[in-house]
């Protein structure tokens, strides 16, 4: 039987970075100066940077919380492809380590997770008891789509990639497979029963047009977890009309859309939204 190397709980900092941060792609701190009672963290997708979750940074940032946007290892590079070399406990790492220093600047801290990063955030939230007292995932990369890997091979792949027993390939949105297996690993590591002690609220939003994702598997683990927490839930499905598939966060990809549905998340993630 295959069988993919087991994750640390406790996977310590991740090593530094091969390359030069690009311009404008490294971590944001939005502070206020001085611990408040919210505080929130955001975690970037796949291949993107903290550039990603400007808006939303804003938005959150304007209602009082401090704000932390840290990037993740690999990602936001003069190299361009280093985000194919990302590991698992690298990524865990960074993860850990962001929730650590945003939850000094907030008595009560959440996280936001996109797409990849919605795996870290729901992985902090299960298993950081107490800290976490909110979660939102955007597009959450859970498991891909039925229609990019069938059910049935998914597990194989996750293995083989992620061992790097395979050589690398890309898909048509530029994904690296060992890279995409890293996350996947994660979720495989998720446990059986969450513990998300002191999880309050989740919610999880997901567009009609992505195709990216599997969408049982975008709502039925945060479902999963807030059962096991006795958290409130909010699955919210975006409006079809919008035209939007995998990318609901982006500034280019929301276009005028953009303030109204960065406040939409917002109020998913304070559980307002009506």
């Amino acid at each position: 039987m295959l069988r993919s190397a087991r994750l640390r709980r406790d996977p310590g900092p991740p090593p530094p970075d091969a390359h030069a941060v690009a311009a404008g792609h490294d971590t944001r701190l939005l502070s206020h100066g001085a611990r408040r009672p919210r505080s929130v963290l955001l975690l970037h997708g796949y291949t993107h940077s903290p550039a990603q979750l400007d808006g939303l940074a804003e938005r959150f940032f304007a209602r009082g919380y401090n704000v932390l946007v840290p990037r993740a290892p690999g990602h936001g590079l003069t190299d361009p492809d280093a985000h194919a070399t990302v590991t698992a406990p690298a990524l865990l790492g960074y993860a850990t380590a962001a929730l650590d220093r945003i939850a000094e600047l907030g008595e009560e801290t959440g996280v936001v997770g996109v797409s990849a990063g919605a795996v870290l955030a729901t992985w902090l939230a299960a298993l950081r008891p107490g800290v976490v007292r909110r979660l939102l995932v955007l597009a959450p990369l859970f498991a891909p789509h039925p229609g990019q890997v069938p059910a049935a091979v998914r597990v194989p792949l996750q293995v083989l990639y992620g061992l790097r027993a395979l050589p690398d390939r890309r898909n048509a949105r530029g994904y690296s497979y060992r890279a995409v297996a890293q996350y996947l690993r994660i979720v495989a590591s998720y446990p059986s029963v969450f513990p998300a002690d002191g999880v309050r609220h989740v919610a999880a939003v997901l567009s009609p047009g992505d195709t990216t994702v599997d969408p049982r598997a975008a709502f039925d683990l945060p479902a999963r977890l807030a059962r096991s927490a006795g958290a409130t839930l909010r699955l919210d499905t975006l409006p079809a009309g919008l035209g939007l598939a995998h990318d609901i966060i982006s500034a280019h990809r929301l276009g005028p859309h953009a303030p109204v549905l960065n406040e939409r998340y917002v109020e998913l993630y304070e559980d307002t939204y009506r």
